[in-house]
């Protein structure tokens, strides 16, 4: 329970229905579709298409998507994989040819076919009651009509004024006055509302066929991509089943790969051989073991996960506890491990959205344009900010995570369900780029080892070891930082804070929800 002496958030607690976003019109949008008769995923896709209007440095109809939904809370949970592919003609001897060796991440290589739109219909065609004509209305109302720019919207538009000086069409879309959008600011973006509108009336043939796909595509095309109409036409949502792990007595759920999720299932397994409660929830010991096993699985990331279309993926040897005690047994507690500096090719931006409706239904769902302001290439007529997950690609012939015609990235969101007894007990997420595995480990470990709410658990000061530096947020206490030094950690401070969290307790017994949001974001919970 927390201290009502100090500045903090309460818990949201709700019987009917709850929603928790980053943005508190998307989480009222929610809770409207809610109280109009929806279900968990209308209200989601509801949700995350405002945020793509009000918060486009994170999501928008141009970037991926991927959900977990189990009706009424219990029985089978369906993993969608709403990611996009490389454009057929997107091969790895293509660039090495002309001498380039890595995805520039502001060129139109940079831009993997949207999966976003598609995933969302189909989401909602097996969970929905809706349908996109009406879920998308608030998205349209605030692109044409117009939104006020929150405080960490307008801080994450003023840190990339730079790239969105250089970008293609970014100036006439996203810089009104020459200058990034301040706190308080209205804005417009009718282009944006007519393409969302045209989604609506059509659904996803208006954005994977005809006009709207051909402008992305000569938009991209004139500045040197490879995309044709047959790649947009041909994409699809995968529908599949999650991959799994117990801690503490609950079944953790992700989507499989090329969702990197399995990094923080094998995080998860590696901490299962220690007790953290031995340690305070701020100490040294208890950063330095999440680091450690972070080290460790973000290196069997780099190594074996790719798009399992094209790679083989060894997810039932990489779950095993044998795969977490080969590694997690050389963990010392008075040094760090040596291990190989792993450096992932992108640390992006995202919104997640978890959702529970009054029959239970369970969505936790995660839509992202990569980078802030993905790619910085707005399509010519649309108003489409497209996405630069293609930046997740290597091109490095042999590496799992090379670039082909077809194949997804090695992605970065994953939303996350936790069960008991085959019952949701808890659908939430964690974004923030490379941070989202440790993020939800993070968030869980602190409910389920040091006994926090949902909003206790988001709250608490972050770290994360990335390239080689621990990178950690304000709340690191100075003690902690020079113990973590005395261990061999190279620690520098982060300009922005790590991540934003959203998540739902269900409580069974009582009938209750209950819910926190990330004060790192301008969102809230909400319920009825």
């Amino acid at each position: 329970m927390r201290n009502f002496h100090l500045a903090g958030r309460s818990t949201v607690h709700a019987q009917n229905g709850m929603v928790a976003t980053s943005h508190p019109l998307a989480a009222l949008a929610a809770i409207d579709v809610l109280r109009a008769g929806g279900t968990a995923a209308d209200a989601a896709v509801a949700a995350c298409a405002l945020l793509g209007v009000i918060e486009p440095q994170s999501t928008g109809i141009g970037g991926d998507c991927f959900a977990l939904l189990q009706p009424k809370g219990e029985g089978k949970i369906t993993a969608y994989n709403g990611s996009g592919r490389a454009p057929k003609a997107a091969t790895a001897e293509w660039y090495l040819e002309r001498k380039i060796n890595a995805i520039p991440l502001t060129s139109a290589h940079a831009v993997s076919i949207p999966g976003a739109v598609n995933a969302w219909a189909t989401i909602l065609r097996d969970h929905g009651k809706l349908g996109l004509d009406t879920v998308l209305q608030p998205a349209i109302k605030a692109a044409e009509e117009g939104y006020v720019v929150a405080p960490r919207v307008a801080f994450d538009w003023k840190n990339q004024f730079e790239k969105l000086k250089k970008g293609v069409n970014t100036e006439r879309y996203l810089l009104p006055h020459g200058k990034p959008a301040v706190a308080g600011d209205v804005i417009r973006q009718p282009e944006l509302g007519k393409t969302l509108r045209a989604i609506a009336k059509d659904g996803r043939d208006a954005f994977y066929k005809g006009a709207i796909a051909e402008d992305i595509v000569e938009t991209l095309r004139g500045i040197g991509g490879l995309h044709t109409l047959d790649d947009f036409a041909a994409h699809t949502t995968e529908t599949t089943s999650p991959i799994g792990t117990v801690y503490k007595g609950h079944d953790v759920w992700q989507c499989p790969p090329n969702g990197p999720g399995i990094t923080m299932l094998v995080m998860l397994n590696i901490l299962s051989r220690f007790d953290l409660t031995k340690f305070p929830a701020l100490s040294v010991e208890r950063f330095h073991l999440e680091a450690e096993a972070a080290r460790i699985a973000y290196m069997m990331r780099e190594q074996h996960v790719a798009d399992p279309a094209f790679v083989k993926v060894d997810v039932a040897r990489i779950l095993t506890p044998e795969f977490a005690e080969e590694y997690g047994s050389q963990i010392r507690m008075d040094r760090m491990l040596d291990l190989p500096v792993v450096t992932p090719p992108m640390n992006p931006s995202t919104v997640y959205i978890t959702v529970v409706d009054k029959d239970r239904n369970v969505c936790s769902f995660i839509n992202s344009i990569a980078h802030a302001f993905g790619s910085a290439i707005v399509s010519n007529k649309t108003g489409v900010l497209l996405q630069n997950r293609g930046g997740g690609f290597r091109i490095q012939p042999g590496h799992p995570n090379c670039i082909a015609p077809g194949k997804r990235p090695l992605h970065t969101i994953i939303p996350s369900l936790v069960t008991k007894n085959g019952r949701a007990v808890m659908p939430y997420g964690v974004m923030g780029g490379q941070y989202q595995p440790v993020g939800q480990v993070r968030v869980l470990t602190n409910m389920l080892d040091y006994g926090c709410d949902v909003q206790e658990a988001i709250d608490m000061p972050r770290g994360l070891h990335y390239e080689n530096i621990y990178q950690l947020e304000d709340g690191v206490p100075a003690d902690i930082v020079e113990g973590l030094k005395k261990l061999g950690h190279k620690t520098a401070s982060v300009v922005g804070p790590l991540g934003g969290g959203q998540a739902i307790w269900i409580d069974w017994d009582k009938g209750t929800l209950t819910a926190g949001s990330d004060p790192r974001k301008d969102g809230c919970a909400l319920g009825y």
